[in-house]
């Protein structure tokens, strides 16, 4: 199966290399594959994402997305709109603005029109269960419901790769269930390659390869499980 993402030695350091976020990591993320990527808190699981996403650059080693190099791209936040949707565990909705202005926030000056997206989005959200929420504002909302408006948004531009930093973290067992569920459904139907971070082992245990990275490093056993 081919790659979507491929990384080779990345490192991320700061202060001085006094803080080794990333540590001389290695990963292979196929097309279409649901990869959780556990381990302790502070370990660089929420570094490699970031850097998977463009939203920091590591400070060596490469990553390709479909065998192009990060480092030859010239427009991250065009790669991000046009490739990539995030799901934060708190959310990051905007409070002043309302459930469907939310999810529209990603379409800023893209090619299609307002009323394009706006259909989009009104069927996304339909199907998430939030029909009647358009006009709500995410305060008024329980954390379930804000998490779907976070989905709705990731997929409003049709990624090939979505990103999640522990979205069950902050929700009751029962819309934890429901949000992998909604999740593992849309990237079936639609062929995304679904990357979470998690310290939930059971919501490891519905993907399809589990990666531990502990001290910035890939876990040694892992290691040797992806060079094998």
């Amino acid at each position: 199966m081919a790659s979507i993402i491929r990384g080779r030695d990345i490192k991320l350091y700061f202060d001085d290399e006094k803080t080794k976020a990333l540590d001389g990591i290695d990963i292979d993320v196929n097309e279409g594959e649901f990869l959780a990527i556990s381990g302790p808190s502070g370990c660089g699981k929420s570094s490699l994402l970031n850097v998977i996403g463009m939203l920091d650059v590591p400070t060596s080693g490469e990553l390709y997305f479909r065998e192009n190099a990060y480092s030859a791209m010239t427009n991250d936040a065009k790669f991000r709109q046009q490739h990539v949707g995030f799901i934060f565990q708190s959310f990051h909705l905007i409070p002043t603005l309302s459930v469907l202005e939310n999810v529209l926030i990603p379409t800023v000056g893209h090619k299609k029109s307002a009323v394009d997206y706006n259909f989009l989005a009104t069927e996304l959200l339909n199907r998430l269960g939030l029909a009647r929420k358009f006009d709500q504002f995410p305060g008024k909302m329980s954390g379930g419901e804000r998490q779907r408006v976070a989905i709705a948004r990731a997929l409003i531009n049709g990624p090939d790769v979505i990103l999640a930093d522990e979205p069950t973290g902050s929700l009751d067992s029962h819309n934890a269930v429901e949000v992998l569920a909604l999740l593992n459904e849309f990237r079936q139907e639609q062929g995304l390659t679904l990357i979470m971070v998690t310290h939930d082992a059971d919501v490891s245990s519905c993907a399809d390869r589990v990666i531990h990275i502990r001290d910035g490093k890939l876990d040694q056993m892992e290691k040797n499980r992806e060079h094998a």
